[in-house]
């Protein structure tokens, strides 16, 4: 797994985000089974870029705590059949497939982790593997597909040791 990082916030962050990234990552990768080495654009930036990017790109005129852009049009969540008609999807220099970019804002991190009572920590792993399930072709449009996602995120990171 590859995380391609950029660090776009104007003050340090008191946690070891690459590392954690890179585990949570993992982790939702091989809970649901991806045969593939993969790469993973990530930016933590602040609430105005980020509300400029979920105002042009979806039309939401306001910040929000993560936004999650996929390469791969999985027609069902986690079914990599499509990635075997259609080698595009993949680098071509390192072969891993190219699954998309996450954007992060510290701002929200740092607020929802004060708002909901948990570490910067779980918050900051919570909203990886949130944007890595997107990534992989899940959503949360309905209350079936939230209840998936929600149980998908709990036991990435229950797996890992973070908990609330």
């Amino acid at each position: 797994m590859t995380i391609q990082m950029e660090y776009e916030y104007p003050e340090p962050m008191e946690l070891e985000y690459e590392a954690l990234a890179s585990q949570v990552a993992d982790q939702v990768l091989t809970q649901e089974g991806c045969p593939y080495e993969a790469s993973v654009s990530l930016v933590l930036t602040d609430n105005e870029e980020i509300h400029r990017v979920n105002r042009e790109f979806r039309q939401i005129d306001r910040p929000t705590d993560v936004l999650s852009f996929p390469m791969v049009p999985f027609e069902t969540p986690g079914d990599y059949g499509i990635l075997e008609e259609d080698d595009s999807f993949f680098d071509l220099d390192s072969g891993e497939l190219l699954l998309g970019d996450i954007m992060i804002s510290v701002d929200k991190l740092r607020s929802q982790s004060q708002e909901y009572g948990h570490s910067l920590k779980r918050e900051f792993c919570f909203l990886v593997a949130h944007s890595m399930l997107h990534l992989l072709g899940y959503d949360h449009m309905t209350p079936e597909e939230a209840k998936i996602m929600e149980e998908k995120q709990e036991q990435a990171l229950a797996s890992l040791g973070i908990t609330r």
